[in-house]
């Protein structure tokens, strides 16, 4: 089911305090386990203050790659920010790539201030659809409000990702991993995030033609 390309290139990517960087470990150590070589690179704008984070994962079956993915070669994007997503887009995607996306918006600065303006959602993730193969969507942000805190928005979408079977994430895995990185006063809480992931993911139905 899993016969990836190699290197498989995902990019995790959101604005500083998503918590994108622990996503990415997380899920280093789920593919580590799988017995994959994982390299990851991370690259910040100014993330104390909302900026733009991207995480870098490499994933081979027989050796490292250098830590930052090629301009045009990223074949799986998990964007937890919608804006982010076009932002990534546009230098790393390629036809064929598939994307994982949180639709709850960050507002930056210059928009609570009033000097800019967010674009409307729905013509995000629609330009969203017209640069990838397939695009699955969640209010990843809203799930983990309900929870009590937005921080728990990255293991939804990890729990999301299980779902899609793009790449070998399960649970089981995803629970050992999590007992040896997480504390241990939220690890049920970050189990219940997963799972509300897995139940809560959609596709959008493409309307391109497959390519051969």
């Amino acid at each position: 089911m899993f016969d990836l390309k190699d290197p498989f290139n995902v990019i995790i990517g959101g604005v500083g305090g998503q918590g994108n960087v622990l996503a990415s470990r997380i899920l280093g150590e789920i593919l580590i386990g799988q017995g994959y070589v994982i390299t990851i690179g991370e690259t910040y704008g100014a993330s104390q203050r909302g900026g733009s984070v991207m995480s870098h994962l490499r994933i081979s079956k027989k050796e490292p790659f250098s830590p930052l993915i090629p301009q045009g070669q990223c074949d799986l994007l998990i964007a937890l920010e919608p804006v982010e997503a076009l932002r990534i887009l546009a230098p790393y995607g390629k036809p064929d790539v598939l994307t994982l996306l949180n639709t709850r918006p960050i507002h930056p600065i210059d928009v609570i201030s009033g000097d800019a303006t967010y674009p409307e959602v729905s013509k995000v993730i629609a330009k969203v659809e017209q640069l990838s193969l397939r695009v699955w969507v969640l209010n990843a942000t809203e799930i983990a409000l309900e929870m009590g805190d937005p921080i728990f928005s990255n293991i939804v979408m990890l729990g999301a990702l299980s779902t899609i079977q793009v790449l070998p994430v399960e649970r089981q895995a995803f629970e050992e991993v999590a007992r040896d990185l997480l504390p241990s006063r939220s690890l049920m809480e970050n189990l219940r995030a997963f799972d509300r992931g897995r139940e809560m993911v959609k596709e959008i139905p493409s309307k391109k033609v497959p390519l051969a």
